[in-house]
């Protein structure tokens, strides 16, 4: 069966009922896969954040700044001032400093957020303290 037969059906289940119908003519079987669940992203960063901050207190501190600050996301782009990833760097090329691979990469991200927490605020507690003072860090 050729791609360009099935992009001419006008439907995704006209399309698939037409898969499945040259699978069969051609004695194949389609067999519909058991549902994988994607691994979070955020899981997998807050996973990589337990790792690299192994204190509780200032692992709490780092996790509340990043829940309110993208939700977890290593792609959040604040669309007003462009700040970007876990720790919403303004501008987000900052974090190159920790690596090239700052955009995607939530353990780059991390590792330079919390520099930066250590270096401007003496820790993720006080950055922590001065988010609850001022909603921003």
């Amino acid at each position: 069966m050729s791609v360009s037969f099935i992009r001419r059906v006008a439907s995704p289940k006209k399309a698939l009922t037409a898969a499945a119908l040259a699978a069969a003519t051609a004695g194949m079987a389609l067999t519909a896969a058991p549902a994988q669940a994607a691994p979070s992203t955020a899981s997998s960063a807050q996973a990589v954040a337990h790792k690299m901050i192994p204190d509780a207190a200032q692992y709490n501190a780092f996790s509340k700044i990043v829940e309110h600050e993208s939700g977890w996301n290593p792609a959040a782009t604040n669309s007003s001032s462009g700040a970007y990833g876990l720790v919403q760097a303004l501008p987000g090329s900052k974090m190159s400093s920790a690596g090239s691979d700052w955009k995607t990469n939530p353990a780059t991200q991390i590792k330079w957020g919390l520099d930066y927490m250590n270096s401007r605020y003496g820790s993720p507690a006080k950055a922590w303290s001065f988010w609850q003072a001022n909603g921003w860090y």
